[in-house]
């Protein structure tokens, strides 16, 4: 698949700067202004107030899911709840130990450090955290050979808040030192409508009832698609209508688009048709289907697999994908009668998972 089709994907992760700087504009600030992961949003909002009261900084935060439900926005929300500043990084801009130590060291009592992408943190970075997130010191060493000594640094008491798509590649020890680990869910479509509505009113869209259930039902129960859907949308209606998004338009524009009323693009498709037609409903491995499909490995994993998993149109099984029922009713295909248990390990050779 070209690369300029990649970066075109509405409803995937790339993001263009444009994408960045809308979604900096529409980031709510509060709990209250965040829509959605209610028993999320009760159970930190409570573990704040419990730090104001002592007048401590928050205990270190885990989030964890799906890229685009608001992790980053949660942390944003969390500092400014606390009244403290943030300082934003992600796992791979942290190249050297001292990077680390320089960020460590410029941080004030209760400041948040945000660390975005945190499985991805090198292992002897990751090592200098330890002793930064239990004790509030981190250990240099100075000179080098027999004269070596080392010297420790100590911290103002800070909140670490990690954010990852894959919690499983943590280490325990790492994962173990965060106090309160959660995970984010997908949204419904009802949160995703008053989203789209909320957005709307930030950036002086029209838009009718009927436009935002369209776009809010095509959205894949994520926040950061919608709102990437409400401009593209708005685009057609500036262009193809009077500005104001209905129904009709809001449909017209995302068929032009190409993502369907389940919200699928023509990449998931191809993925579902990959499986279907080349390997015969499954299992698959999914460094083959990656291959099959020019896609990596970790995109189709964190990217493309939740979402058809959500709707039930894969299965992900030891031996590795297999088409579901409603994978292939969802091409007005019927289901082969071995679609069973029997099918996961009818393939006489192992497949990679």
């Amino acid at each position: 698949m070209p690369d300029t089709e990649k970066e075109e994907r509405l409803v995937g992760p790339a993001r263009r700067d444009e994408d960045d700087e809308y979604d900096l504009s529409l980031r709510p600030r509060t709990f209250s202004e965040y829509i959605g992961q209610e028993r999320l949003k009760e159970k930190l909002s409570i573990f704040v107030q419990a730090a104001c009261n002592r007048r401590e900084p928050l205990d270190h935060v885990l989030l964890y899911g799906p890229p685009g439900l608001g992790k980053t926005t949660l942390a944003n929300i969390l500092a400014n709840e606390m009244g403290v500043q943030l300082r934003a990084t992600s796992g791979p801009a942290i190249e050297r130990q001292g990077d680390l130590v320089a960020i460590l060291t410029n941080l004030n009592h209760g400041d948040v450090l945000f660390v975005d992408e945190i499985h991805r943190l090198n292992r002897a970075i990751e090592e200098v955290l330890y002793p930064a997130m239990e004790d509030f010191a981190v250990d240099i060493v100075l000179g080098k050979g027999p004269g070596a000594r080392s010297l420790r640094l100590e911290l103002p008491r800070f909140t670490l808040i990690g954010a990852t798509t894959r919690a499983g590649m943590l280490t325990s020890p790492l994962r173990d030192r965060f106090g309160v680990i959660e995970r984010l869910e997908f949204y419904t479509t009802e949160e995703l409508a008053l989203i789209v509505e909320r957005s709307a009113r930030v950036m002086g869209v029209r838009i009718d009832p009927g436009g935002v259930n369209e776009i809010a039902g095509r959205a894949r129960g994520t926040p950061r698609i919608a709102n990437r859907l409400l401009r593209r949308v708005r685009d057609y209606a500036e262009v193809r209508g009077d500005g104001r998004i209905s129904r009709e338009l809001a449909r017209e524009a995302l068929q032009l688009y190409d993502i369907d009323e389940n919200g699928l693009d023509r990449t998931d498709r191809r993925i579902l048709l990959t499986i279907m037609n080349k390997f015969d409903g499954g299992p698959v491995g999914v460094e083959t289907l990656a291959a099959a499909t020019a896609e990596e490995v970790g995109t189709i994993e964190d990217v493309y697999e939740p979402y058809l998993m959500q709707l039930g149109l894969i299965q992900r099984t030891p031996r590795g994908r297999v088409l579901t029922d409603l994978g292939y009713r969802y091409f007005g295909i019927t289901p082969p009668g071995d679609i069973g248990q029997g099918r996961l390990f009818a393939s006489g050779e192992d497949q990679d998972v």
